[in-house]
């Protein structure tokens, strides 16, 4: 049996509680144990206590001094763009002259710039740059990543994005989700007849994805100019036949009712919802919900249109707050960014931005019963900080923290963190 105890962890975050999404003022109970520790065998959680109590259950084991540092669960990003060739750079600096979204993408930048570059790409080059990016997320504290399709809109090159998924799944410590969004944009040889890309979405990508298991869910953006209400329900509907689960980007440039949609499909989660208002924020209630905030979008576009965090936390919603890593709108790999901004702008607490990263993220991907939260039984992925309290992780921004990360009790990565072998 392969043992690990963990010692002396300042603050060891445990988030355990009830197993399902966090609500209200739940989000706030992150679990602390003080002076904590974690035993692992076989990468499994086996005990969770004091380091005075862990200590007495090690035999054999290899230790970990957490030097009085912090530890808390793998990050969960459940919203993520991973895939893609090249970058952004001309969109980049049109915006800083103060151009906005949509003009940049009339013109030919945005989605579609991307998609021309992934297109033609090989699948290597899009692994190669996948699994850089892949890093990036590792170093920040992230250890399962949602990733969605999108960037390929042909038959062909949508496939070649969620093989590049799971490959990365097979080659990469990181745990990726994987999403087919081929409902992303209308293609430019298709803007004159969406119908046809919105069939050849339904009738030719959908199958194909679910014969050869490509992915877990489906993801539409349904927005003015990209899918409407009926073209986003049509393809949701067609996917839900396939056993695809559901996620919809929602409201993010209007109020389009895409959170009204995810709300009447039941969808798992209604994503960006920067426009989203009260009426949106019952339907997700009703039914179950759970809105994915994106801040690091809104920041990168200079938006002032941060999504009613605030409210949806009091209406009892399941908040979960990712990256939305992408090269256009939001190109940062950084939970710790977005835990910043979150509390920054959005109004969340340290303590709630921490729960709707990690354990609520892991029930929209569906894994709560294995990741999101430091419990025994659960796998050992968790990351430990060079930091004392947990809010310094939101205070200090611009940097990661990061000193070590763990996945399945064996480090992935280390800023410098040493482990001894003691009996």
């Amino acid at each position: 049996m392969n043992s690990v105890a963990v010692l002396h962890a300042s603050q060891l975050v445990t988030l355990a509680g009830p197993k399902r999404p966090r609500v209200g003022r739940e989000m706030s109970n992150l679990a602390i144990i003080r002076d904590g520790g974690i035993l692992i065998c076989d990468g499994v959680i086996a005990a969770i206590g004091s380091s005075k109590e862990i200590a007495r259950k090690v035999r054999g084991s290899r230790i970990v001094d957490a030097g009085g540092r912090i530890i808390l669960p793998g990050f969960i990003d459940a919203h993520t763009h991973l895939v893609f060739a090249g970058n952004r750079l001309d969109d980049f600096e049109r915006r800083s002259r103060g151009e906005t979204y949509e003009q940049i993408a009339a013109a030919g930048g945005g989605i579609w710039s991307t998609v021309k570059k992934t297109r033609a790409a090989s699948e290597s080059e899009l692994f190669e740059q996948a699994k850089k990016h892949a890093n990036w997320f590792l170093r920040c504290g992230t250890t399962t990543v949602e990733a969605k399709s999108g960037y390929g809109l042909t038959v062909d090159d949508e496939l070649k994005i969620l093989r590049v998924i799971r490959r990365l799944n097979n080659k990469t410590p990181i745990a990726f989700v994987p999403t087919f969004l081929g409902a992303h944009a209308i293609p430019h040889e298709d803007r004159r007849s969406p119908q046809r890309y919105v069939d050849l979405v339904i009738n030719e990508m959908l199958p194909r994805v679910a014969k050869e298991k490509l992915a877990e869910f489906c993801d539409v953006f349904c927005e003015h100019g990209y899918f409407d209400v009926e073209q986003s329900r049509k393809i949701l509907g067609a996917a839900k036949k396939l056993g695809l689960r559901l996620r919809i980007h929602a409201d993010q440039l209007s109020n389009s009712g895409g959170a009204k949609l995810a709300g009447e499909l039941k969808a798992t989660t209604a994503d960006h919802l920067e426009k989203t208002d009260g009426q949106g924020i019952g339907a997700m209630k009703s039914a179950n919900v759970q809105p994915i905030l994106l801040p690091g979008s809104v920041y990168a576009l200079g938006s002032p249109d941060y999504p009613r965090a605030r409210e949806m936390i009091e209406a009892g919603l399941g908040v979960v707050i990712a990256t939305d890593f992408n090269p256009g709108s939001s190109p940062s790999p950084s939970m710790l960014m977005m835990l910043s901004l979150a509390s920054t702008h959005m109004k969340i607490s340290p303590a709630e931005a921490l729960t709707a990263s990690t354990i609520n993220a892991a029930y929209t991907l569906g894994r709560g019963e294995k990741i999101g939260s430091l419990e025994p039984g659960k796998l050992a992925n968790f990351s430990i900080f060079d930091c004392e309290d947990y809010r310094e992780l939101a205070y200090w921004f611009g940097f990661s923290q990061a000193d070590s990360v763990y996945v399945r009790g064996e480090r992935v990565w280390s800023g410098g963190l040493r482990s001894s072998a003691k009996n």
